[in-house]
């Protein structure tokens, strides 16, 4: 494929990163930024001969074929009906939009223009999280009932993301696009967020948005999901998640325990791993970290989707699910209240309703537990199906 970079940021730089070197056969062939200074020295680094502060000229140079957006969430927009008006497959960062209005103008405009669109949430792509949704998929954990995602760290690198109006909201914009993601992937796409509730405040920075929230998602089929996001967790980049299931659990530790620890006194050291605050003491450095955080199972899948002709894992309309259910947040976290999650687009599965709970031990009995004591002998805790009351039998 031969991409457009919008974008020179840091971001901009992990992409570029995975795309030119995970396939090996993709290259950036024309590149964009507001500054010069930036833009030259971007393609000085990788090698890229053309470079523009023109969005509309790096878009629309005759050799591109997708254009990778890495800009600023306001500028998102812009991109991406350039994009359409040039016939150009365009894949996007997270979050798609500023809020669900502006995720929805663009997702109707790719599609009706007819173009290639691809939702770049890295964190979807991990091995850990790619192979525990094989897990979840699989029914090894029965019935989903919750999915919880966190990701915390000291705060993001560039200016932009601290001016409420460009980036349109703080961590829980940033970082919740993350986990509302995750958690939907594993209780299941289809599956319809309904209402949210959200606690979001400013605790430390000198800023108009928040820097730390938690909130709970519901679902149609009585599944819930959680996030926590943070601006403020000093330590490094913390990326959690858990589900659980009627059959198992699972844990995933994606970046802080990485299985590599290290102890130095700094001497001679120097970049360990994103958002890592210190360079000396006991640290815990990321093997690959393009991989670790998705980056290449990402475009991978991007561009096989773009040769067969197919849709990726993620694209446009998830993007706009994630800026719905996020705006419900939102409003949760000035009203107080359970919010509802208004999706005027919804293509997942209508009236689920919640599934049924109740297992039979008997004809007179719903199981309540059972188990092994320490004593060796099997126990079970049952319900009458008549009048409610419980009791427990030990059987030999």
């Amino acid at each position: 494929m031969k991409i457009a970079m919008l974008g020179t940021g840091f971001i901009g730089r992990f992409y570029a990163d995975s795309l030119q070197g995970y396939r090996s056969k993709d290259k950036i062939v024309t590149i964009f930024s507001r500054k010069e200074e930036s833009t030259k020295k971007f393609a000085e680094d990788y090698k890229v001969a053309f470079h523009t502060t023109n969005m509309e000229e790096a878009i629309n140079h005759p050799e591109v074929e997708v254009v990778c957006l890495a800009l600023p969430n306001d500028l998102h927009e812009e991109a991406v009906m350039l994009c359409c008006k040039h016939k150009k497959a365009v894949i996007s960062t997270k979050p798609l939009g500023r809020n669900a209005e502006e995720a929805k103008r663009m997702l109707e405009a790719v599609e009706k223009a007819g173009i290639f669109n691809g939702y770049l949430e890295d964190l979807c792509y991990t091995p850990k999280f790619l192979k525990a949704l094989e897990s979840v998929k699989s029914g090894a954990l029965g019935r989903i009932l919750w999915a919880k995602s966190r990701e915390t760290h000291p705060g993001p690198h560039s200016d932009w993301f601290w001016d409420i109006e460009r980036a349109g909201g703080g961590c829980i914009l940033d970082l919740g696009c993350h986990c509302v993601e995750i958690t939907r992937n594993y209780i299941g796409k289809d599956i319809k967020p309904i209402e949210v509730m959200c606690w979001a405040d400013t605790q430390v920075k000198p800023i108009d948005a928040e820097d730390h929230a938690i909130g709970l998602i519901k679902y149609e089929n009585g599944s819930i999901a959680q996030f926590e996001t943070s601006w403020t967790f000093r330590g490094g980049l913390d990326l959690r998640d858990e589900v659980m299931g009627t059959e198992g659990t699972i844990w995933v530790n994606s970046f802080l325990r990485t299985g590599f620890e290290m102890f130095t006194t700094g001497k001679g050291a120097d970049y360990v791993a994103e958002k890592a605050e210190s360079n000396s003491g006991w640290l815990f450095p990321v093997g690959d970290e393009l991989n670790e955080l998705g980056y290449n199972h990402m475009f991978m899948d991007m561009f096989n989707s773009m040769e067969k002709g197919t849709q990726p894992r993620e694209t446009f309309y998830d993007g706009y699910v994630v800026n719905s259910v996020l705006d419900a947040a939102y409003r949760s976290a000035k009203t107080k209240q359970w919010e509802p999650v208004k999706l005027d687009i919804w293509r997942g599965r209508e009236g689920v309703s919640k599934d049924s709970h109740l297992q039979d031990y008997d004809a007179d009995h719903y199981l309540v537990k059972e188990e092994l004591t320490h004593y060796g002998a099997k126990k079970v805790i049952i319900k009458n199906k008549k009048t409610g009351k419980i009791s427990e039998k030990v059987l030999n």
